[in-house]
């Protein structure tokens, strides 16, 4: 079972939020009427006792003391900024397996945490942008693609690895080559939208089938990995629980935000593996 993080954060600061209030409203003042009683009773209050009467709950000190740091950020994490690791090569040469990532949750809107309904219009996914997203047939799961198709596009892919949009082929040049699963790769310079960016093509061992064609409804966005040969995305989505032609579309309610930097890389996290910081920068 997934573990759901939002709800379990939002949890933990609603928890430490009713335990602060409780203190507030009810044991902070039974324990200065305590303490106010004692000093009433005795002539000479010793303080050991006052610091006794005065002490907080185990449980209430905890909760007060974790309280400002979980609102922090859950605040950070699900209105502004969430980090993110890459688990697979999809997104190669643009993003490293073990590249974690910063996630801006302001650019597409503000979303409430847990039930993800956008209440503030900011703005909408450009093409080109970078996106993390949740999984259309596992909402428990977070992808990242980049986007190719806006609402309304008709999106092309052919056999010879080419993408169309609306008609038009993207350009792209050719700029090297790289070891690949079987042979070569070959890395190409693409533009979507104001997003120019590497792609990477297996061009001994992967071939498409024929010519496929998607229109992308409305609310929903085309994905597809920079790593076109080996990239679960869009293309290859077809789940029998959801419509048709709905196959491969990315819904708005599933986005989680824009990918814009990498602050770290650690493809292996041991001891005898330290972090590299060369990869740091913005996400094209």
């Amino acid at each position: 079972m997934s573990l759901n993080f939002p709800l379990l954060l939002v949890i933990a600061v609603a928890v430490c939020g009713l335990l602060g209030l409780l203190d507030l409203l009810f044991l902070a003042p039974r324990r200065r009427a305590a303490i106010a009683n004692y000093q009433g009773s005795v002539s000479q209050p010793e303080l050991a006792v006052v610091e006794r009467l005065n002490k907080e709950p185990l449980l209430v000190e905890y909760g007060k003391s974790f309280f400002p740091v979980l609102f922090i950020v859950l605040v950070l994490r699900s209105f502004l900024v969430e980090p993110f690791q890459i688990p697979s090569g999809s997104m190669k040469p643009t993003l490293e397996v073990g590249d974690f990532i910063l996630v801006n949750k302001f650019s597409y809107g503000i979303r409430l945490p847990v039930i993800d309904k956008k209440v503030i219009e900011v703005g909408d996914p450009q093409r080109g942008d970078v996106m993390v997203f949740r999984y259309p047939s596992d909402p428990n799961v977070n992808y990242i693609k980049r986007v190719v198709g806006l609402p309304g596009d008709v999106i092309r892919y052919t056999s010879d690895k080419r993408l169309y949009v609306n008609g038009q082929a993207i350009a792209e040049q050719l700029v090297g080559s790289e070891p690949g699963t079987l042979g070569s790769a070959e890395l190409y310079k693409e533009k979507l939208g104001e997003a120019e960016h590497l792609i990477r093509k297996e061009m001994t061992r992967y071939r498409m089938p024929p010519d496929q064609q998607w229109t992308v409804p409305v609310g929903h966005y085309f994905m597809m990995g920079d790593n076109r040969d080996n990239s679960n995305d869009s293309r290859f989505w077809d789940d029998p629980n959801i419509p048709k032609e709905l196959h491969g579309m990315v819904p708005d309610r599933n986005i989680v935000g824009k990918a814009f930097a990498v602050w770290m890389s650690w493809p292996e996290p041991k001891l005898s593996h330290f972090p590299n910081l060369s990869r740091v920068g913005l996400i094209h």
